[in-house]
């Protein structure tokens, strides 16, 4: 198919590719690239397979490292899940990562998505992979629709389930993964670039502002996540932070209260006699 010829000369140079990655290596990439951009991703990935190279290792590790580990990343509840998917792989797998979707959806914080991913990169399954960018390029080349409303329809499921077979599946995957992240962006695609213009239904329509109306993205500054994550650096850079370090972190009194309820009722930070800390349990 063009597309994975493209895919063959074009794509990225990224660690998660190599040849000797391990199913362990794509899991923890797709967990880091959830809502994470691959250039913030790159350094982070390779120190922690530096650190932990496999699921024993980290499910070893404290959580405390492991949220430290995380920091830059956002979301860190995702640190909380990897861990524990570490842990159920050593107990239930013993260590090795499941090849199928069903397992890999049954173990925690792993959803639709990740296990398909999983299955389609680590193992070269024929899984159906629907990122935002696939979304992007179906909606655009087959459908004619500018992009894919805000969440994934049964017609998305049936036309990329339809494109793939059971021996390009996973290259097919990867390369329109890739083509919607380089090429076929959201706002400025290369449409002179790209292997599918001769046969793009949105760009032999000139390309219309006909898709979906998205909502506006909440700003980040001033947010409770940004408060959040101030809060957490300054529990991970104390034995036990008080309410004196806190304040300094996050000055508005109501806000840091609630952003740090929210850290406790999520695990990441837990009361101690000193005062707020990272969880150290293994």
């Amino acid at each position: 198919m063009l597309v994975i010829a493209w895919f063959d000369a074009h794509r990225r140079d990224l660690p998660w590719r190599a040849p000797d990655v391990t199913p362990w290596g794509v899991l923890v990439s797709e967990c880091m690239l959830q809502q994470t951009q691959v250039d913030r991703v790159v350094p982070r990935w390779q120190a922690w397979m530096h650190e932990w190279p496999t699921p024993a290792a980290l499910a070893q590790a404290p959580v405390a490292d492991v949220l430290r580990a995380w920091q830059g990343l956002g979301y860190p509840r995702r640190a909380l899940r990897l861990h524990a998917t570490a842990c159920a792989l050593v107990d239930t797998w013993g260590g090795q990562v499941p090849e199928s979707e069903p397992d890999l959806r049954a173990l925690p914080g792993v959803g639709s998505y990740t296990a398909a991913a999983v299955s389609a990169f680590a193992f070269g399954r024929p899984a159906v992979v629907l990122d935002t960018n696939i979304r992007r390029v179906l909606a655009r080349a087959w459908t004619g629709v500018a992009g894919p409303k805000a969440h994934q329809t049964r017609d998305e499921l049936q036309l990329a389930a339809g494109l793939i077979d059971e021996h390009t599946g996973a290259a097919w995957s990867a390369a329109v993964m890739e083509l919607g992240a380089v090429v076929c962006t959201a706002r400025s695609p290369h449409c002179d670039q790209c292997p599918l213009a001769h046969r793009c239904a949105w760009l032999a329509a000139g390309r219309p502002d006909n898709g979906p109306v998205r909502r506006a993205q909440a700003r980040f500054a001033g947010s409770d996540r940004q408060a959040r994550g101030a809060l957490l650096r300054a529990v991970s850079a104390a034995e036990g932070a008080r309410a004196p370090e806190l304040a300094r972190a996050w000055a508005d009194a109501e806000q840091r209260e609630r952003a740090l309820a929210g850290l406790l009722a999520d695990g990441l930070v837990v009361r101690t006699p000193a005062g707020y800390a990272l969880p150290a349990q293994h």
